[in-house]
């Protein structure tokens, strides 16, 4: 027998910029929103019957109508409001899900002061959440970052794993150690200031990865998610992934130079992958 196990549908990638307005300035935020619905759609999959289905472009503008109504001062508040909105309209959705990432902008320095009104986009890092509820539930929100690109040219190392005979890579105790890290958390609770934990999430991790001294990028990464978790208590959990961007020394002696640690050729693949999850225990 055949019968359908579970499905899912909604919008992705919608494009939402939002200016806010005020006396001394303006303040700019550019995200990617993508919501998915669970709930009874069996007919419209079985009979083609889209009578209990809400339109993907619906979804679209109702981002967009929820954002000009928002007074959310986060990703977290803001995916909140819309699963509320989305819910309570229609009761044959059983869960909704939304996932927002947010794209760096940069306030312009203008004759050593901040511009009102001009901005510049930062690096390719993104801010992300994914917000779910179930009708009548609680939210589940899981929060994080992708593609913080960091370097760091002392303080590690590579020694001691395993020689066999398929083994060239050489021991050092000085290399150059760069990444992009992915991290996600999950929040206990709700109802706090989002964007300030998150920042100090982030400063905590990017503080670790600067000051730790590496025996390999697993240690920095566990290390890294101690202290998110040690010092930030509104989260339970968090998991990174941190592959690592090579650097490889370049061979100058065929032109009789040395190189002392300080010529290297940036590779982007192969690349070495690392992903834990650290868990707070009961």
């Amino acid at each position: 027998m055949i019968q359908l196990a579970e499905n899912r549908y909604g919008k992705s990638r919608v494009r939402l910029m939002k200016v806010t307005r005020h006396p001394h300035g303006n303040d700019l935020l550019e995200w990617t929103v993508q919501v998915l619905l669970r709930g009874d759609f069996e007919s419209a999959h079985l009979g083609g019957d889209n009578s209990k289905i809400l339109a993907t472009d619906t979804m679209k503008n109702t981002v967009y109508s929820v954002a000009r109504n928002s007074s959310a001062k986060s990703m977290e508040e803001y995916a909140m409001e819309l699963i509320d909105f989305l819910l309570g309209r229609n009761p044959q959705v059983s869960s909704a899900e939304v996932r927002i990432a947010s794209t760096l902008w940069k306030r312009l320095t203008i004759d050593g002061k901040p511009h009102p009104d001009s901005f510049m986009r930062g690096s390719g890092e993104l801010q992300t959440t994914l917000v779910e509820k179930s009708q009548g539930g609680t939210f589940k929100i899981v929060s994080g970052l992708e593609d913080l690109v960091v370097l760091k040219t002392a303080k590690s190392g590579f020694e001691g794993y395993i020689q066999e005979s398929l083994t060239t890579l050489k021991e050092t105790s000085d290399r150059l150690f760069g990444t992009a890290i992915k991290a996600e958390w999950l929040y206990d609770a709700e109802g706090f200031d989002y964007e300030a934990v998150r920042s100090t999430i982030r400063e905590t991790m990017l503080k670790t990865f600067a000051e730790h001294d590496s025996k390999s990028v697993q240690q920095t990464l566990y290390a890294m998610g101690e202290s998110a978790l040690n010092t930030v208590s509104e989260i339970s959990e968090i998991k990174l992934a941190m592959p690592n961007k090579h650097c490889l020394l370049v061979d100058l002696s065929r032109f009789g130079q040395d190189n002392p640690n300080e010529i290297f050729v940036p590779i982007d693949e192969p690349r070495g992958y690392i992903e834990a999850r650290i868990v707070r225990q009961a």
